[in-house]
C-alpha cells in the first residue's frame, strides 16, 4: 500500500505529524529576531533533554558530525586516547581519531558484549604519567543493541584527573537516562533522526567546563566544526554558519513533545518496549544477540538459527510494509535488528512482533504456535 511504510529500525525514526507540520512553515531570515527566539527555546530544551546547563551546541550534519567536532575541538595530535569498540560504531571512532593522528589504545568486546568498565580503569590507573587525553565509546552500540555502561566508565576517567570522557549518545539521548552533569560526561553527541523523533539533518554537542577547558589547547583543524565559533553565536542567540531552519522548527516541536511527556515517562516507555520486544522473541524462538542484561532500549538484535535474516527482513517488508534492520559487516544475513527508539508506541512493538511472526508462519519457519510472541509482549507491556 502507498504510503504505508512504518519503520522500525535505529535511524531515521518515525516523525510524528505535529513535527512535520512544523517543519512545513516558510522559512525565516537566520538572523532574524524570531529566529533567535527559536535558538533561545531550542538551547533551553536541549539542556533539559542532556540534564546539563552547560553549552549544547547545534550542527548541520549527521551524528558523525557531532563526534567528529567532540574529537577535533578537545584534542591535540599525537594525544593519547582509549577508544571503545564493541561493533560497527566503535570501530568508526577509532577510525576518525587515527585519522587525525592520535595514539589510540583499543579497548575491545566481542561484538554482542559489552565494554568492561573495569579494562577502563585499569588502563587509567596504569596511566601514571596522565598521557591518557580522551576516553571515547559508544553507549548504545546500535550494530549489536548492546547498550554499555557510561556511567561506571565516565566515573573511572574522573577518577583518572585528566582524561575527558567523549560520549557517542546517538541512540541513547532520548532512549534512556544520561545526566550528563552528574555522571560527569565531557562531550555527548548525538543526532536527531533517533530519539528526537526528527528526520536526519541536525547534530547535537553539549561540552563540560573540563571540555572547554581542553578546547583552548586543541591543535586539530576544524573550521566548519569549530565549536568556539558555536559557543560564541549560541551566547547571542544565533549559529555562525547558515542552519537548516526548518529543522530547528522541527525540533522545537518535537522537544515541545517530549518535555510535555516528561523525561522518566520517555525512558520508561523505551524500557518497556525493550523488555516487550525482547520477550516476544524469546517466545518464538528467535536468540537475541546482545548479552543477557545488556540489551539497548532503542534497539534489539535477533540473530536467528537456521534462517536467513535477509529473507525475513524482505517478507515482512514486502507483505506488511514493515521496516527492520539488517546485520552489519559480518552479521549480514545472521542478525535483523528491530528499533523501538524514538516516535514509536506499544502498537508499533506489537504490530511488528505480529508481521515477524506471520512471516515465520508464511516461510515454513515457525518453531512455536502463532502469537506466542505477540501474548508475551503484550503480558510485557502491561506490566
Amino acid at each position: 500500500m502507498q504510503d504505508k511504510l512504518t519503520l522500525m529500525i535505529p535511524g531515521p525514526t518515525p516523525v510524528p505529524e505535529t513535527v512535520l507540520q512544523a517543519m512545513a512553515r516558510h522559512p525565516i531570515g537566520h538572523r532574524s529576531g524570531d529566529f533567535q527566539k527559536i535558538v533561545r527555546r531550542t538551547t533551553e530544551q536541549l539542556q533539559w533533554l542532556h540534564q546539563t546547563k552547560g553549552h549544547v551546541l547545534v550542527l548541520t550534519g549527521s551524528g558523525t558530525a557531532a563526534m567528529e567536532a567532540a574529537i577535533v575541538n578537545t584534542l591535540s595530535r599525537g594525544d593519547k586516547v582509549l577508544c571503545g569498540d564493541n561493533g560497527k560504531f566503535g570501530e568508526r571512532w577509532v577510525k576518525v581519531a587515527k585519522a587525525y593522528g592520535l595514539r589510540v589504545e583499543v579497548i575491545k568486546a566481542e561484538w554482542g558484549q559489552p565494554l568492561d568498565p573495569e579494562a577502563f580503569r585499569a588502563a587509567l590507573e596504569a596511566d601514571t604519567a596522565k598521557e591518557i587525553r580522551g576516553v571515547i565509546l559508544t553507549h548504545s552500540e546500535t550494530s549489536t543493541g548492546v547498550i554499555n555502561d557510561l556511567q561506571a566508565i565516565a566515573g573511572h576517567v574522573k577518577a583518572h584527573g585528566t582524561a575527558l570522557t567523549i560520549a557517542d549518545c546517538v541512540t541513547s539521548l532520548g532512549a534512556c537516562d544520561v545526566p550528563m552533569d552528574a555522571w560527569g560526561v565531557d562531550v555527548v553527541g548525538s543526532g536527531s533522526q533517533k530519539g528526537y523523533m526528527m528526520p536526519p539533518g541536525l547534530s547535537f554537542v553539549a561540552m563540560s567546563e573540563r571540555a572547554w577547558t581542553a578546547y583552548e589547547r586543541s591543535d586539530l583543524p576544524k573550521f566548519y566544526l569549530d565549536l568556539g565559533k558555536y559557543r560564541k553565536a549560541a551566547d547571542d542567540d544565533s549559529n555562525p554558519f547558515t542552519p537548516a531552519i526548518n529543522l530547528y522548527f522541527a525540533l522545537e516541536a518535537a522537544l515541545g513533545m517530549m518535555q510535555k511527556e516528561g523525561l522518566q515517562a520517555i525512558f520508561a516507555r523505551h524500557d518497556r518496549h525493550r523488555r516487550a520486544t525482547q520477550a516476544a522473541m524469546k517466545a518464538i524462538g528467535l536468540p537475541l544477540y546482545a548479552a543477557e542484561g545488556h540489551g539497548s532500549p532503542a534497539i534489539t538484535a535477533v540473530a536467528p538459527e537456521g534462517i536467513d535474516a535477509e529473507v525475513l527482513r524482505k517478507h515482512v517488508k514486502e507483505r506488511f510494509d514493515i521496516l527492520l534492520a539488517g546485520g552489519q559487516d559480518h552479521l549480514k544475513g545472521k542478525v535483523f535488528r528491530i528499533g523501538h527508539l524514538g516516535f514509536v508506541c506499544d502498537r508499533d512493538v506489537l504490530t511488528a512482533v505480529a508481521a515477524i511472526e506471520a512471516t515465520l508462519q508464511d516461510l515454513g519457519l515457525a518453531k512455536v504456535p502463532t502469537g506466542a510472541g505477540v501474548a508475551a509482549a503484550a503480558a510485557a507491556l502491561a506490566g
